[in-house]
């Protein structure tokens, strides 16, 4: 299944079984993220550049609802609720997404550097979805930089501590993490090729800092 044209590609998936708790009528969920392209393709949207608000929610809506129409399948989002749908339940059926030491996701071959911009929900068993067995990279990873390398050690003792990230993102000592994107998840040696580049860093933490602006 090759979605790129559409800036969207499966990082995972798996054969829905009662405790995953899938809509009805749901047997086989496909999680997408966005492609090697994925950046370019929503840049390049309408919703990218209107000035309305969640341009990016607003893009994958429309996209996945127009791949799920295209292969007879169901679109699912992991935004649009409450009630939401529990991806990261979702997540770790694949067996190739976990949660890492920072507490965020982790992807076998991307890294921290990913999220979820839906999934496609089959109502048929497909097995093929289903990734072969792979070890957790966090496992192998002795040294876990990730930890060390916040500048305000907001994940300390497996916490996130959200105020002082955003703190620290919303003043120029935090430009480097607002500019290029989290200083934690760039340490992480898995991955590394999928790390944003600036212009993307830029929209996703600048998003990331008006959702928490409650916070500072």
């Amino acid at each position: 299944m090759n979605f790129d044209a559409q800036g969207l590609s499966v990082i995972g998936g798996f054969v829905v079984l009662p405790e995953h708790g899938a809509p009805d009528g749901v047997a086989s969920i496909a999680l997408l993220g966005m492609a090697r392209n994925g950046w370019d393709v929503f840049a390049a949207s309408a919703e990218a550049s209107d000035g309305i608000e969640d341009p990016m929610d607003r893009w994958s809506l429309r996209v996945v609802t127009a791949l799920a129409r295209e292969v007879d399948a169901v679109p699912l989002f992991p935004f649009g609720g409450p009630p939401y749908q529990p991806f990261l339940r979702w997540a770790e059926a694949t067996g190739c997404i976990w949660q890492s030491p920072l507490g965020m996701s982790i992807h076998a071959e991307r890294g921290l550097w990913m999220s979820f911009r839906g999934a496609l929900g089959y109502t048929a068993p497909r097995p093929d979805l289903v990734a072969a067995a792979v070890q957790r990279p966090c496992e192998t990873c002795a040294d876990k930089p990730c930890l060390g390398a916040c500048p305000v050690n907001a994940f300390d003792d497996g916490f996130y501590d959200v105020p002082t990230c955003v703190s620290h993102i919303a003043v120029p000592d935090g430009a480097d993490c607002l500019g290029q994107g989290c200083k934690a998840r760039r340490a992480c040696p898995v991955g590394r090729d999928w790390a944003p580049a600036s212009a993307q860093a830029q929209f996703h933490m600048g998003a990331y800092l008006r959702a928490r602006a409650s916070d500072l």
